[in-house]
């Protein structure tokens, strides 16, 4: 009777305990086994809305959004729209304790064991994409320099 006493007391003093403590930190409150797709903060600061997490709240508008509640709200009020769109709730989770590196995650309240939940960052493509227009635009004015000093 004293130890449920005193789990009792525990429980009122320190909270609910809870499985994987760090896990949870880490992933906004959620378990790595339910996320369906996550973002870190610095792809959650880039400009415009990831299409494969549009596409995942499209896919999954019974699952629940989490955001980082450590970031200012204008960084993550494009995916708020996005979720409003499809009516998928969510929560903006700030813990002041612990600052994760994960800015967006699209969760579910059971087990899913997606393995592959990060989308991976495109900034290398459009860079690419940018040098060419660059060469391009500087192709173009270089040839207009050369006619006229022809």
């Amino acid at each position: 009777m004293s130890k449920n006493v005193d789990d009792y007391i525990q429980q009122g003093i320190y909270g609910e305990k809870q499985t994987k403590p760090d896990e949870r930190r880490r992933f906004l409150g959620t378990l790595r086994e339910r996320i369906v797709i996550a973002l870190t903060q610095s792809q959650v600061r880039e400009p415009g809305v990831y299409k494969q997490v549009e596409d995942a709240l499209k896919e999954n508008q019974k699952a629940h959004l989490y955001l980082n509640g450590n970031m200012s709200y204008g960084e993550f009020s494009k995916y708020i729209k996005v979720a409003g769109k499809y009516m998928v709730d969510y929560t903006i989770v700030t813990n002041k304790d612990h600052n994760s590196e994960i800015g967006l995650v699209l969760a579910y309240d059971y087990a899913i064991d997606k393995e592959d939940i990060y989308v991976k960052k495109e900034m290398g493509v459009k860079k690419q994409e940018k040098a060419k227009e660059k060469k391009g635009a500087f192709t173009i004015l270089s040839n207009v320099f050369k006619r006229r000093s022809q």
